[in-house]
């Protein structure tokens, strides 16, 4: 596969991750931010979204304060805003437009559609009474897309291609959000354990899917040190750590046998794979929750240099 196309897929998925995980934990943020009362806790609960899509800059340089409706939109449809739900999907069609010979025409389909609905969807400013319409789209279209490439796609390096764009941005994605949750969330260390504390748990399971999941495996039960170790360590939930990393390794080495080789990735992918089914929840807490979190993100961040300079992405 040529550089361009293999940039084209592995983008166009990552692009389509991005935005339903940008959807989801803005709505993460509207559900924490009915618990609060006051309007200074609400606007906190605000910022940390901003913070955890990496966007606290460059909507400060825009906005003075965090008021819901202006910090959404920003982050949904805002036109100054390359990094909004709107411009991901726009990116995404893009890229898919881009190696639309190398895509099946029900996966081409499916995101033109999803262009073409949240367009329209967007074309006025979002209100809260529709804002769950909005989240409830965006979560549904991009997984319209994803049955379209599970149920139509050759299992060759455009598909590899597409899945380690999706999981590499999965699994960052889960690391911010927990890091987060442990740094920002909580208003200090003293509301451990409480009913709020409570509260902001299952709010952050939900933001990834995975509240029912949790309640399943654990009697409903919230305790913090279990949630940490379901979205790190256990390879059973789709949107763990180990779950993100097993996926990409696996199609790693699709793209070895296909190339006939294996590259610096290959190899990152094999310490970091280890590291998390040999590591303890204990051994996480004793270093330090947050240090294992950038660890995770940043190796992250390198395993995708390594893929992109190995199979020359375009840039």
């Amino acid at each position: 596969m040529l550089g361009r196309s293999a940039t084209g897929v592995f983008w166009m998925a990552r692009y389509l991750e991005r935005a339903e995980n940008s959807a989801r934990l803005i709505d993460v943020g509207f559900h924490l931010a009915l618990t609060r009362g006051d309007r200074s806790q609400q606007e906190e609960e605000w910022k940390s979204v901003l913070k955890t899509t990496g966007q606290i800059h460059d909507y400060s340089a825009k906005f003075s304060d965090f008021v819901g409706p202006q910090v959404f939109n920003y982050l949904l449809r805002d036109k100054d805003n390359p990094a909004s739900v709107l411009q991901m999907i726009e990116s995404a069609r893009t890229n898919a437009r881009m190696v639309r010979t190398s895509i099946t025409d029900e996966v081409w389909e499916a995101i033109n559609e999803t262009w073409m609905t949240l367009r329209e969807l967007m074309a006025r400013p979002v209100r809260e009474t529709n804002l769950g319409e909005v989240l409830s789209t965006i979560r549904r279209q991009t997984t319209l897309v994803r049955g379209a490439m599970d149920g139509s796609m050759l299992r060759n390096d455009v598909f590899n291609f597409a899945r380690i764009g999706t999981f590499i941005e999965r699994a960052d994605s889960t690391a911010r959000i927990l890091d987060v949750k442990y740094y920002v969330l909580l208003p200090s260390v003293a509301w451990v354990g409480s009913s709020l504390d409570n509260v902001q748990w299952d709010t952050l399971l939900r933001s990834v899917a995975g509240d029912r999941a949790y309640s399943w495996l654990n009697a409903g039960k919230m305790d913090p040190r279990d949630i940490a170790k379901f979205l790190i360590l256990d390879g059973r939930f789709p949107r763990s750590l180990a779950f993100c990393y097993d996926k990409v390794r696996s199609n790693m080495a699709g793209l070895a046998m296909q190339y006939g080789g294996e590259t610096e990735a290959h190899e990152l992918l094999r310490d970091a794979g280890a590291q998390l089914h040999q590591i303890t929840i204990e051994e996480i807490f004793d270093r330090g929750l947050h240090e294992f979190l950038q660890s995770v993100i940043n190796k992250t961040n390198r395993i995708g240099e390594c893929i992109a300079s190995e199979y020359r992405f375009v840039t």
